[in-house]
C-alpha cells in the first residue's frame, strides 16, 4: 500500500530535510553592512559583504546530522506500510529530531546574534521555514496512517 496519501507526505518531509541542507537557515548583516554572517546545516560563515572573504567559519554538522537523521527516518518510515503502528512511532521519533533541529538552530542564531549584533536580530530563511513544512507533513502522515489504522480495526469488528 506505498501509492497512500501518507506516502506522499513522508515523501514531502524528506525533500524538506534536503532543502535544510542545501540553503542557507539564517544570516544577519553588521550596522555598517561590511560584514555578514550565515548560518547553514553544515557552518556558520563570517564574511566581508565588500570582498566575499571568508573571516571566520565555525563547524555547526549537528544541524546537518539531525536533517539526514530526519530525511532517513521519513523514507524509513515509508516501507514500514504493513505495520502502522511502527510506522507511527517512527513518525513521532522523527517529530522530536526536528524539534530538536529546530531548537539547535534556534539557539545557535541567538548565540551567533549576541556576539556578532545584538541590537537587531537576524533573519529565518528558507532552510529554517523547511524544516517547519516537514513538521508540518509529518503530523499529516501519522494523521493519514492513524485513519487507515482505525478502518482496519473498524473492518475487523465487522468479521
Amino acid at each position: 500500500m506505498i501509492q497512500r496519501i501518507q506516502t506522499v507526505f513522508l515523501f514531502l518531509v524528506a525533500v524538506a530535510m534536503v532543502l535544510v541542507m542545501m540553503f542557507p537557515i539564517w544570516h544577519q548583516v553588521n550596522p555598517g553592512q561590511t560584514q555578514m554572517m550565515t548560518l547553514d546545516a553544515w557552518s556558520l560563515v563570517t564574511k566581508d559583504v565588500a570582498s566575499g572573504e571568508v573571516i571566520e567559519s565555525d563547524n555547526k554538522m549537528i544541524i546537518g546530522i539531525l536533517a539526514i537523521v530526519a530525511a532517513i527516518l521519513a523514507l524509513v518510515s515509508i516501507f514500514q506500510y504493513k505495520n502502522r503502528s511502527k510506522q507511527m512511532l517512527i513518525n513521532m521519533i522523527n517529530s522530536l529530531v526536528m524539534v530538536i533541529n529546530v531548537g539547535m538552530i534556534v539557539w545557535m542564531s541567538h548565540s551567533a546574534n549576541e556576539v556578532f549584533n545584538p541590537a537587531v536580530n537576524g533573519a529565518f530563511v528558507l532552510g529554517f521555514w523547511a524544516i517547519f513544512a516537514g513538521m508540518v507533513c509529518n503530523l499529516l502522515a501519522n494523521r493519514f496512517i492513524r485513519r487507515d489504522e482505525m478502518l482496519v480495526r473498524s473492518v475487523d469488528r465487522i468479521r
